[in-house]
């Protein structure tokens, strides 16, 4: 066992120092799990990151743990990243911690950033009573519903999207006004996706593609109880990560989401420089009036 540890430890270490410079992203999700790494301590987070790459296909990407969910754990978190070559993604995928938020528009801050449905829908609901969620959750999700709209995805469905959170804030805002105050808070947030490939949309509206994985780590954390350290901790985690990712699905890849992702990529990462108007060029001197000079 303790052969299969130390190999373990190794090929974490190596895969935390691989560079990332060929790794070209359309989709980078983040998200934190806790688990108790030392001993008389709480629950400590563990940092991840994967991704969608240009060509669909899944990738995970980065494992740390982090002193807390603050902007700066996050921000070393993601910093490390790109100084291994991690080019920006187009869009981030995360929930709505304050410290991730800044730590994303920090270090990525020409990509777009999309707030997790499932965790925002989780704070609207917190703040209902039990016998009206089940209204509040049917009209929330209905709020997204864009399979009967023909709007292409881009600015004009985002607008109508927004319009839509507007009118459904404002109908429940008399009765609720703390749920609504927390849909209403970084709405902007909540509609990113829709500038994206509609084909993509279900699995980049929100950031549990890993929590799945996640449980079943916690599961067999669970009947350790608490880690020796913070080494077999990470070294656990990522084991059981990297082995599922093998099986996590990609994307698929059509030629118009295709079109629109490179549009995207151009118009985020790479826009095209403004010419500068040429210097305006004094008249001609020959053209400039006389001036009589005033003699006492």
């Amino acid at each position: 066992m303790s052969t299969v540890c130390q190999a373990i430890k190794g090929e974490y270490e190596t895969w935390t120092q691989r560079r990332l410079d060929g790794l070209v992203l359309d989709y980078l999700f983040l998200d934190a799990s806790f688990f108790r790494m030392h001993p008389g301590s709480s629950a400590e987070p563990v940092l991840a990151a994967w991704g969608i790459t240009t060509d669909g296909k899944p990738v995970f990407v980065g494992l740390a743990p982090g002193s807390g969910e603050s902007t700066d754990a996050w921000a070393d978190f993601l910093t490390d990243l790109r100084d291994r070559g991690l080019p920006s993604p187009l869009l981030v995928i995360s929930d709505g911690a304050a410290g991730l938020i800044a730590a994303i528009e920090q270090t990525f801050p020409k990509a777009l950033r999309q707030r997790c449905l499932v965790h925002r829908a989780r704070n609207v609901l917190a703040k209902i009573p039990t016998g009206m969620q089940a209204e509040i959750r049917d009209g929330y999700w209905a709020l997204f519903d864009t399979k009967d709209l023909t709007t292409e995805p881009g600015p004009r469905l985002v607008e109508l999207i927004d319009a839509r959170i507007t009118a459904f804030a404002d109908t429940y805002a008399p009765t609720y006004p703390a749920a609504m105050k927390i849909l209403r808070t970084d709405a902007a947030g909540l509609t990113a996706y829709l500038r994206f490939p509609a084909e993509h949309h279900q699995r980049i509206r929100h950031s549990n593609f890993i929590e799945r994985t996640f449980g079943e780590t916690r599961r067999r954390a669970k009947v350790i109880g608490r880690f020796p350290g913070e080494t077999s901790c990470i070294s656990l985690v990522w084991a059981v990560l990297d082995r599922a990712s093998a099986g996590w699905r990609g994307l698929t890849m059509t030629p118009a989401g295709l079109r629109l992702l490179q549009d995207l990529r151009r118009s985020l990462l790479d826009p095209p420089r403004q010419l500068r108007p040429p210097p305006a060029t004094a008249p001609d001197q020959a053209d400039q009036p006389d001036t009589v000079t005033a003699t006492a």
